[in-house]
């Protein structure tokens, strides 16, 4: 910790955080989001959270939502046209906002969120703070909103880093992403703050779940007792690497039988699930669609073995830290994230392909035994490491260095 954020380490905020999503949704940035807001909410700061339409009230945060359309009630996952009447509604709300009460800082979460805390801090000589979760451009190229080919690739790129410059400070949810910033996007070192994702560990802990409420979900589900589980948890879509897993899985259950997958997400979801109907996986994968993010613990307790098939090299991947308070051995594609997290602890694939990845996975269904040290090992280094009271910790340094400097 800095000398400046030692000298006043219980300094109290009120902070105002634009969240351009409809927070909150149960996947992704809105779980970022949300624990990043409750653990500086327990700290004693007083958090506002600006957001779209249509999500819904959780953890008692003061949640203050933009006007929405009648045409659109649906969640939006990833890049979408409606972001763009979406933003406009919520940068006036911002305004207003700010107008009627001048917060200490403006927390501004995605692109679009640091482009409008640029405006505001401008208006009222407010502290900006960017919370970088991975390139605006990539995530469009990844989401299929946009191509490095086409005319709108260049500009928006170049937005792009124009609003990596405009904070006074950029946390970033991993290491991978601040070097991103700095070497891809030439931000200044001095103002990138590495605050990666972190898990509440004692919401998430290997022992949440009991036998009696264990047999209740299995018999729920479908799943039977005496498979051994492979369980995922997150969005459903390619660039998370879905349908790697699914042909992965239909290599995994013609080697071992004994083997059941569950698949907790969305969107999606009949799509996938008729790929695992082609794949010939009905007897052996359990799609549960959209869970509410609070019982993730217990449907995660169900596992034996956890699966991080993404392939994004840009975006963040907090499920992994879930896995990892769970306690359960995790596979995963050996992108930067990934190992950053995991470290050697994890199980990688050595390429992105079905094979790899299935070959992966049937090393830890095999050996019980290892598998089983990885897991306990990967609780202890969630604990160390990744726990959001050091998070927050971490962001409370920021807020009093740009303060200080204000």
């Amino acid at each position: 910790m800095s000398e400046k954020a030692a000298l006043s380490p219980n300094r109290i905020y009120d902070v105002l955080m634009i969240a351009p999503t409809m927070f909150f949704a149960d996947y992704g940035s809105h779980v970022r989001i949300l624990e990043e807001a409750v653990a500086l909410r327990d700290m004693g700061h007083h958090i506002t959270i600006l957001a779209y339409p249509n999500g819904r009230d959780i953890a008692g945060l003061d949640v203050r939502r933009c006007w929405g359309v009648p045409f659109n009630y649906r969640v939006i996952v990833g890049s979408s046209r409606h972001k763009i009447y979406l933003d406009v509604m919520l940068g006036l709300k911002a305004l207003s906002t700010v107008l009627g009460h001048r917060p200490a800082v403006i927390h501004a979460h995605l692109h679009e969120g640091a482009l409008i805390g640029h405006v505001l801090s401008k208006l009222r000589g407010v502290p900006l703070v960017f919370d970088f979760q991975g390139s605006m451009t990539s995530e469009m190229i990844d989401h299929h909103f946009l191509r490095r080919e086409s005319v709108l690739y260049r500009p928006l790129r170049r937005l792009e880093w124009l609003i990596d410059r405009f904070p006074a400070a950029v946390i970033t949810s991993s290491h991978h992403a601040a070097n991103i910033l700095i070497n891809e996007f030439e931000c200044s070192p001095q103002k990138v703050y590495p605050v990666p994702d972190c898990v509440n560990v004692n919401t998430f802990r290997p022992d949440v779940l009991g036998t009696e409420e264990k047999q209740a979900l299995q018999a729920r589900w479908n799943i039977p007792p005496d498979r051994s589980l492979v369980v995922y948890l997150g969005l459903l879509a390619e660039y998370q690497g879905t349908g790697l897993l699914l042909q992965a899985a239909q290599r995994v259950v013609s080697a071992r039988p004994d083997t059941h997958f569950l698949i907790m997400g969305f969107p999606n979801v009949e799509e996938y699930r008729g790929l695992a109907q082609r794949l010939g996986l009905n007897e052996h994968m359990t799609f549960t669609g959209q869970l509410p993010y609070e019982d993730a613990p217990r449907y995660l307790a169900l596992g034996d073995v956890a699966v991080a098939p993404k392939v994004s090299a840009t975006e963040g991947c907090g499920k992994l830290l879930n896995y990892m308070a769970m306690g359960l051995p995790t596979v995963a594609f050996p992108t930067p994230v990934s190992r950053e997290y995991l470290d050697d602890l994890g199980v990688y694939a050595r390429e992105i392909s079905p094979a790899a990845l299935a070959d992966a996975l049937l090393a830890l269904l095999n050996d019980p035994r290892e598998a089983a040290e990885r897991g306990t090992k990967l609780r202890e280094r969630a604990v160390k490491k990744y726990s959001w009271e050091r998070g927050s910790q971490l962001i409370q340094e920021v807020y009093d260095n740009v303060c200080s400097h204000g």
